[in-house]
This record gives structure tokens, C-alpha cells and sequence, in this order.
């Protein structure tokens, strides 16, 4: 089969079988094409907890697809390859969380949205990149402590000084891998080009940056600007889909390491074979843990994230 006669196959399989297909923005094209909704890990949740189908199949990591179980317990959700982890999200457990708790008794922890479900269940708010600043600045506590991210968390601490941090080493190791060295040498390639990265990124790399936001923030600011020449410092299927909705503009990846394998684990062939109803992972979370974990996304979402 062509990669297109799979796609039809895809499209039809889903009308008939009432699937929802949500794929986050580092898939790869030829799945984003045959995706009901494509966005970031907890705009594709919400987006999820509307769309009227039973079943929904998440093309992204394993932490996105707890996520959309969460906030619809009533849906059938797959997550379309089970190896797709995320090593930031899968790199703190609760007793670390609980342990640092018990050291900073006066702190707020706030957690990133990409970690797993079962340490959310020990956070206070939960935040996503786009989101951050604003939500930590509605907090009534001083004193933050962020997990997992130290990056986002360095980049939040910057736009929010009148509160008191702590920090926990961890965070993307694809977005961490790019150095300062990289930017200044793709800024040198690409004079006429301004550079756009993630906040996952390490400081030294966002402090050279002419915009710094969430993925979806890079392809709004990218797409509406003036401007025809770019440096997309986020994976690197941004700069693919960037090419594709902006055939006029100009795209340059900051880094060949910024590559998510983990996100590339996806194929168009898993997508078709969980629409058959074989293959795929179907998540399955128990309730009270369902209602604690919420409670930080609760949170996030009364402050306006």
C-alpha cells in the first residue's frame, strides 16, 4: 500500500469504527494529515473531552494519552505505540516528589504537564509551557517548587522574580542536548532569520532568541510574522510543518539533534492497525487515582490554563 491508500484506509476505518485521532505536532506529517486534531499534549486533551466519538486514539507518548484518559474516563483511549515514552515525564517518582515536600514544607509544587499521572497525583498545579508564567503569578504561595522541567522552570523564575524558586535537575534531553554554540552558529548561517525556541530549551540558548514560547506559540508567531526566514528551536517536524503551511517563508532547524525518538515511534502502519482494533495500548487508570491527579489539572484550569 502507498502511504496515501493507507491514509484512506485510516480515514474510513475511523468514520466507521466512531474514532477520534488526535496527534500531537512532533508527528510526522504523513499522520498529522489523517489527525481529527493536532496541537499541543493538553490542548489535544481538551480537545478530546468534546469530540463526541467513543474512541480515541492519541498519536503521541504515553503521558499525553494518560492525560486525555483523565479528563475522559468514559472513552476508550489507545495510545498508538506502546514504547512511546517521554523521559522527562518518566524521570521523578513520588517518593523523590514526597521527600522534597517534606524539606520545603512551605512550598507550592507546580508540575509541568508532561509528567506521568501517578506524580501528579502529589503536585499542587499543574502547568503547561504556554501557561506558566501566568498561572505561577496567580499563586497565592512565594514559594515555588517546579518539577520536572529545570529549563521551563529557570525560564518561568526569569519573567517571575518577586517568587522564591527551587529547582529539580531534570527536563527534555532533546531540548536540553542544543547549545548556545549551536544557536550562535545557525544565527550566523541564517543572518536574516529569527530564531524561535521552546522554554525547554537551556537558558544560555533562550536568552539568544527573538521569541521564546510553546510549540503551538512558534507556529502562530512563525505564521503571522513579516518576517520569511526562520530557526525553529523545537523538534524538528515544527520546521517540516512550518515548510508545508508557509511555502513562502524560509525554515531552518536549530539542531539535527532536536529529534524526539520517542515521538517518532508512531508509524502510519500503528495508526491503521488500532483503527482495525488490533495493536496499540488501551490506558487503563483506576479511579482514585484518576481524582487525585486531577486535582492539579482542576487547579490549572480555575487559574485560567
Amino acid at each position: 500500500m502507498t502511504i496515501r491508500e493507507v491514509q484512506n484506509e485510516i480515514n474510513r476505518l475511523k468514520k466507521e469504527n466512531d474514532i477520534c485521532i488526535l496527534a500531537h505536532s512532533y508527528q510526522a506529517q504523513e499522520i498529522i494529515e489523517i489527525a481529527d486534531f493536532t496541537g499541543d499534549s493538553y490542548a489535544l486533551s481538551k480537545l478530546a473531552r468534546t469530540a463526541p466519538n467513543k474512541t480515541v486514539i492519541m498519536c503521541g507518548v504515553r503521558f499525553m494519552a494518560e492525560t486525555v484518559k483523565m479528563l475522559s474516563p468514559d472513552k476508550k483511549v489507545i495510545l498508538s505505540s506502546p514504547i512511546a515514552g517521554c523521559p522527562m515525564a518518566e524521570q521523578m517518582d513520588v517518593e523523590l516528589i514526597n521527600q522534597l515536600k517534606e524539606m520545603y514544607p512551605d512550598y507550592t509544587v507546580v508540575a509541568y504537564i508532561n509528567t506521568t499521572t501517578e506524580l501528579k497525583t502529589v503536585c499542587d498545579v499543574c502547568v503547561t509551557s504556554s501557561s506558566a508564567v501566568k498561572i505561577v503569578k496567580q499563586l497565592d504561595s512565594e514559594n515555588i517548587l517546579f518539577i520536572p522541567d529545570c529549563n521551563l522552570g529557570a525560564y518561568v523564575q526569569k519573567q517571575v522574580p518577586e517568587k522564591n524558586f527551587k529547582l529539580v535537575h531534570g527536563g527534555c534531553p532533546v531540548h536540553a542536548s542544543v547549545t548556545r554554540r549551536d544557536a550562535e552558529k545557525a544565527k550566523a548561517e541564517h543572518p536574516n532569520a529569527e530564531l524561535l525556541v521552546h522554554p525547554e530549551c537551556v537558558p544560555s540558548v533562550v536568552e539568544l532568541a527573538d521569541y521564546v514560547g510553546s510549540t503551538s506559540g512558534i507556529m502562530e508567531y512563525a505564521s503571522k510574522s513579516s518576517n520569511k526566514e526562520f530557526i525553529i528551536g523545537t523538534e524538528n517536524s515544527i520546521a517540516e510543518h512550518l515548510q508545508y503551511s508557509c511555502p513562502d517563508k524560509d525554515f531552518y532547524v536549530l539542531s539535527k539533534a532536536l529529534m524526539c525518538k520517542n515521538m517518532k515511534a508512531t508509524t502510519l502502519i500503528d495508526v491503521l492497525n488500532c483503527c482495525k482494533g488490533r495493536g496499540g495500548e488501551e490506558i487503563e487508570l483506576d479511579p482514585l487515582t484518576i481524582e487525585k491527579a486531577k486535582k492539579c489539572i482542576d487547579k490549572m484550569i480555575s487559574l485560567g490554563g
